[in-house]
């Protein structure tokens, strides 16, 4: 498979940040940062499926199959994911110790 240059490293496990509250809407989903006091909007409900499966996949590349999003559209949804960490909305998984 082929790099993707996102700014996210898509082999890697990410999670939604512990204070960021997740409300599913019909255009997508709305999230936001208690401690940033933040809003961002998910505009789509297939990037809310994909953010909900980066709880159990064992990469963001995996989350990206789970969701259902096509090879040539993991870019895009890279791109949208690495927003989303870089605003503190997700944070990388680490393993337990």
């Amino acid at each position: 498979m082929s790099a993707v240059n996102t700014g996210l490293d898509l082999d890697r496990a990410w999670r939604v940040h512990p204070q960021v509250s997740v409300r599913p809407e019909p255009f997508g989903a709305l999230l936001y940062h208690f401690g940033t006091r933040k809003l961002s909007f998910l505009k789509d409900r297939t990037l809310l499926a994909l953010v909900e499966a980066l709880a159990t996949a064992p990469s963001a590349r995996a989350a990206c199959a789970a969701a259902g999003v096509d090879a040539e559209d993991v870019p895009r949804y890279g791109r949208a994911l690495a927003a989303l960490a870089q605003s503190s909305m997700l944070v990388e998984r680490t393993p337990p110790p």
